[in-house]
């Protein structure tokens, strides 16, 4: 009788501790369960990999993945080892690649209208351009990419390219008249410079420091990051903030991906994309502070122009606006007075 009593108590907790036992053992192999996605995207980067752009498609990657339960992986592949912008997006035309970041350059010249985008001083400061992208406006620019086979999902940031100079700081538009301006290798900015009264010198990033350290050019042009991560501020002290340039950039994903998801994928794509856009566009602030700061500390002259010379500044630039964007110079006007 007392072994029998025994045994009833005994045994509920055996079946206690056997049940837990099933609990952990049935926990741990749900938490270990490796997830087979559905799908594996590549997203084409050609910035480094801490780049705020990089920074950006991880994030957006890293959102998606949440979203869909790791139904979809997408795999950043930073450094252009996809292949340059043009390559790139040569490729997600036909399927080769799903996702990507470019610079809105690269889709303008197989879709004209986005050449508005890329107009000199278009835009007031920051606030304007976002208020511009995020709204109606910047809907139907993204709409663009769908003539060349690309779903445009987001704007990312690339900050705003300013002059810079060697020997004097621009102050006034009469200060650009007759100095040699070294550009990148583009129709567009070549006109740009000279619509100031600037000569326009085209020549390769990697030769610009020599260039204007032995008087070959006067000056440059470029965003905060761009002058101080490559120490132009030895040779180009003088700092002038026209803003004359606004690009953004945009997440794209090709159509082929596009249509192999479902409209709830669709939905999440999308509302990722727009996040991780919010995300870059913090980074890229608090690395174009960054740069000035490090900049000014080793002795570079801040100079700001005012909203009235930079009217002077965007006055001259009707003849580009003519010349790139003649059919489009009302949208030009409204986004000038958004």
């Amino acid at each position: 009788m007392k072994i029998r009593g025994r045994f009833k108590i005994v045994l509920p907790v055996v079946l206690i501790v056997l049940a837990a036992v099933c609990a952990c053992w049935i926990f741990e192999r749900e938490t270990n369960r490796t997830v087979v996605p559905e799908y594996v995207f590549t997203y084409a980067e050609n910035q480094a990999e801490d780049y705020p752009t990089t920074e950006g498609g991880k994030r957006f990657a890293e959102l998606v993945g949440e979203r869909t339960e790791g139904r979809i992986q997408i795999l950043v592949k930073p450094g252009a080892v996809l292949g340059s912008e043009t390559q790139v997006i040569s490729q997600m035309r036909y399927g080769g690649i799903d996702f990507a970041r470019v610079s809105l350059a690269q889709v303008a010249d197989a879709a004209p209208k986005m050449n508005v985008l890329q107009m000199p001083y278009l835009y007031q400061d920051s606030e304007h351009m976002w208020r511009v992208l995020e709204g109606r406006l910047g809907d139907e620019f993204l709409a663009e990419t769908e003539q060349i086979d690309l779903i445009g999902l987001s704007w990312y940031d690339a900050g705003a390219r300013n002059f810079y100079s060697t020997d004097k700081p621009i102050t006034c538009l009469a200060d650009m008249r007759g100095m040699r301006i070294r550009v990148q290798e583009s129709d567009t900015m070549k006109d740009i410079v000279e619509a100031l009264g600037a000569t326009a010198v085209p020549i390769t990033y990697a030769d610009v420091y020599s260039a204007m350290e032995r008087g070959v050019v006067e000056g440059a042009e470029n965003n905060w990051p761009s002058y101080e991560s490559t120490t132009h501020y030895e040779v180009a002290p003088y700092y002038t903030i026209d803003e004359h340039s606004r690009i953004p950039e945009l997440q794209l994903c090709s159509r082929y991906t596009w249509e192999k998801l479902s409209q709830e994928d669709q939905e999440i794509i999308r509302a990722c994309a727009r996040e991780s856009a919010l995300y870059e566009r913090e980074l890229w602030k608090e690395r174009e502070e960054k740069s000035r700061e490090v900049a000014v500390a080793h002795g570079t002259v801040v100079v700001e122009l005012s909203q009235r010379e930079k009217r002077k500044f965007q006055a001259a630039m009707q003849g580009v606006y003519e010349k790139y964007c003649g059919e489009y110079l009302d949208i030009i006007e409204e986004i000038r007075e958004y």
